[in-house]
């Protein structure tokens, strides 16, 4: 499977200046891939005024991608703020090349930048079945919390999509290695770049770690397209070698 990782500056609270900005950089490469990356709160930046930016899943920017998904014929994903029944989400939407959309909503809120006063959590991990391949897709904070995340699913790739700040890079690079590692499986980490309104830089480091921890693309800081090719018959064949997985730990999340 061939991912493109869109790592980009993003317009404060402007989700159709966002929306452009990014169709640029889509169709900017000529080059087939099967799903494209965005990152966290593409169409706003990672806001704590959802009721400026939300959405409906109805709304213009999951039919922009729905567009889009058709047109290059492969998956998108990403997250945006989604108004529903009255609360606000963070939302990673996954929307195939049919226009079929899944959703998850963000579990853990970064409560120390005030997430959780504005946006409801989300219950339900999701695994999306996609060209062969079994996707748990997280969102940003949820990088912290290996219990969720734990691979009891037999799932392939983990991806999280993120605006994770400069000042806690070295931690996104060690968690990222972590999760692919005790996970055995390959983690694909986009986020963005440039500075926000609340005065955070972000300097990306989007990458792909194998299910050994190695570099299938090493932590990137350019605002550019990045295009990885995932081996799903390297991962079995090492899961069939070295079956860690075997001995995992049995649990219940509440």
């Amino acid at each position: 499977m061939k991912i493109a990782l869109i790592q980009t500056s993003l317009i404060w609270e402007n989700p159709l200046e966002n929306r452009s900005h990014l169709a640029q950089k889509i169709c900017g490469f000529m080059e087939d891939v099967d799903l494209i990356v965005l990152p966290e709160m593409f169409s706003s930046g990672f806001t704590m005024n959802p009721q400026t930016v939300a959405e409906t899943m109805e709304g213009e920017t999951v039919s922009w991608l729905q567009h889009l998904a058709k047109a290059k014929n492969c998956a998108i994903t990403g997250s945006l703020v989604i108004e529903e029944k009255g609360n606000y989400y963070n939302r990673l939407v996954f929307v195939y090349p049919t226009g079929e959309v899944k959703s998850y909503d963000k579990r853990h809120l970064f409560t120390l930048a005030g997430e959780d006063k504005f946006y409801s959590e989300g219950k339900e991990k999701l695994i999306v079945e996609y060209k062969g391949y079994k996707i748990c897709p997280l969102v940003c904070y949820d990088l912290r919390f290996p219990v969720f995340s734990r691979n009891v699913e037999d799932y392939d790739v983990l991806l999280y999509v993120a605006n994770w700040p400069k000042l806690r890079t070295n931690a996104w690079d060690i968690l990222l290695k972590a999760r692919a590692v005790e996970n055995m499986c390959y983690a694909v980490g986009v986020n963005r770049i440039g500075t926000d309104d609340n005065n955070h830089e972000y300097v990306g480091h989007s990458q792909v770690v194998d299910f050994l921890g190695n570099y299938l693309l090493e932590p990137q800081e350019a605002d550019a397209v990045f295009i990885v090719e995932l081996d799903k018959a390297k991962l079995l064949e090492t899961r069939s070698r070295l079956a860690f997985l075997d001995d995992r730990d049995n649990f219940k999340i509440n």
